[in-house]
């Protein structure tokens, strides 16, 4: 049975999880999951001090002791997961943003690949679509494969054709999740994640050699891989692939 966590960043149990409850409610028509809430204000998270150990030497030498940890965990025994978050002045609340800086290392080096992600937020008025843009950039930088996900106006107290219109953007996302969650094949790169890495890679191979992030790549054959991952990108990406990396070398060379 595959297992569905989503992250809700909200500070109470009711527009935001009522959202999620309505999409697992849609996604169990397809098929039995084990679907699993996890409340961030439940959880222990420190604010991050910036001291740059978890990129330096890695995250094991973050000198926080809190609940991060388990929360990777959760993250990392999941097929799928789902960030979701109510509008708190256009930005995701202050909970899911602090979730986001103690995982900041993972930015570096990306490792959720094969697992599908989806955003949901909700909101009063306006603002929630850069959020929603924000949160699905999160997931593809954390290396899942992310399917579109939901704005949803949970203005209170909530119409009936308010209600209805959060059914179907709700219904559709999960389509899409669950589409995503079933495809066998890897996702190919665009050529924007393709630059993305081969343009960090050149960055990294730069690095003094007691740097984590050059250890990481080199543990991991990607100093020498197409990709994070294997898969087919073809010979116009590979093409492109040799061309982004010239690029990086010469950004390199002009520090």
């Amino acid at each position: 049975m595959k297992k569905i966590t989503a992250f809700i960043g909200s500070a109470r149990k009711k527009s935001t999880y009522q959202a999620i409850q309505e999409f697992e409610k849609n996604f169990k028509q397809y098929d039995e999951f084990d679907f699993e809430y996890v409340f961030l204000s439940e959880y222990h998270l420190e604010f991050c001090q910036g001291c740059k150990l978890c990129f330096d030497r890695g995250e094991e030498c973050c000198p926080l002791k809190d609940d991060r940890n388990i929360l990777l965990e959760k993250m990392e025994h999941s097929d799928g997961v789902i960030f979701a978050t109510p509008n708190y002045a256009f930005q995701v609340s202050a909970r899911m943003k602090n979730f986001f800086d103690r995982f900041a290392y993972i930015l570096h080096r990306p490792r959720f690949f094969g697992k599908t992600f989806t955003a949901i937020v909700t909101q009063g008025i306006f603002g929630g679509n850069d959020i929603l843009k924000y949160l699905e950039r999160m997931g593809a930088n954390f290396g899942f494969y992310v399917t579109k996900g939901s704005c949803v106006s949970t203005l209170e107290p909530m119409t009936e054709l308010q209600q209805e219109k959060l059914k179907q953007e709700i219904k559709k996302s999960s389509e899409k999740f669950y589409k995503g969650l079933i495809r066998s094949t890897p996702a190919t790169p665009s050529f924007f994640r393709l630059m993305l890495f081969r343009m960090t890679r050149t960055s990294i191979q730069s690095f003094d050699v007691r740097y984590f992030d050059y250890y990481y790549y080199r543990d991991k054959g990607w100093f020498e891989s197409d990709y994070y991952y294997d898969t087919s990108i073809g010979p116009i990406k590979k093409f492109m692939g040799c061309f982004f990396d010239f690029c990086g070398r010469k950004m390199v060379k002009h520090k």
